[in-house]
């Protein structure tokens, strides 16, 4: 049988861990419906891409073999950049894939030539910038670098990311993306890369949680008038 004063202390355990983790339980719970209240093809912004585009086909291109690479062709790619094909090799250079020219990255117009092939008709751009580094936080994070972002006139602040180093389209960030990424944070409570699952953070959330759960579980045994009715009959059967 728990004593008076235990019982107190496990409610007052109880209590002070149910508002310290009160907050991140909503964010959990909240972030948890959104997840499984939208669609992820949007998430994903399927919505604002030429979904049924195809790359073109070419003919008469030169062997990779004729390249001027030291190190030999490990990995090749075919690149449509302004109606032109590239090799990307060894997802590290491009190459004309006509003449074997060396190309070091893409201008402005070859990145809005290849963004306009990706995204949907009707889009109007309203800026074009070229990035070169992206902290932890970006929306753009752990892609190449640098890169064309290609801002569309919309309330969803859509906007296409092009590598300029390889010529290839990247992602579409839009407003719904951002709710799920910030809520994605929360939910994974990696506050620096957003998908790490082994945070001491979260670790020490969910045992604290299981704690809270199991403390309740053990208030309610001690406090039940129904358990108590039935350890009174039981000892007066003894």
């Amino acid at each position: 049988m728990i004593n008076r004063h235990t019982a107190k202390w496990i409610r007052k355990s109880h209590r002070y861990l149910g508002v310290f983790l009160g907050i991140q339980f909503l964010f959990w719970t909240i972030s948890g419906l959104y997840f499984s209240w939208t669609n992820i093809d949007d998430i994903h912004g399927d919505h604002f891409k030429n979904m049924e585009y195809r790359p073109m086909a070419f003919s008469g291109l030169m062997s990779p073999s004729q390249l001027n690479i030291n190190e030999g062709v490990r990995s090749i790619e075919i690149r449509d950049i302004n109606g032109v094909p590239y090799y990307w090799i060894n997802k590290d250079q491009l190459f004309n894939a006509v003449d074997g020219t060396h190309k070091s990255s893409i201008n402005e117009e070859e990145a809005l030539y290849v963004a306009a092939n990706y995204m949907r008709d009707g889009l109007e751009i309203s800026n074009v910038s070229l990035i070169e580094k992206t902290g932890k936080h970006h929306e753009y994070r752990e892609k190449l670098l640098p890169a064309y972002v290609i801002t569309y006139k919309s309330n969803e602040n859509i906007k296409a990311y092009v590598s300029a180093i390889d010529g290839k389209f990247q992602t579409v960030r839009h407003r719904d993306w951002r709710i799920f990424d910030f809520l994605w944070m929360t939910h994974t409570m990696d506050y620096e890369g957003r998908d790490n699952f082994n945070t001491i953070v979260l670790r020490a959330f969910s045992l604290l949680g299981l704690i809270t759960v199991l403390s309740g579980f053990v208030l309610w045994y001690i406090s039940s008038p129904s358990v108590i009715k039935i350890k009174k009959r039981f000892k007066r059967e003894r």
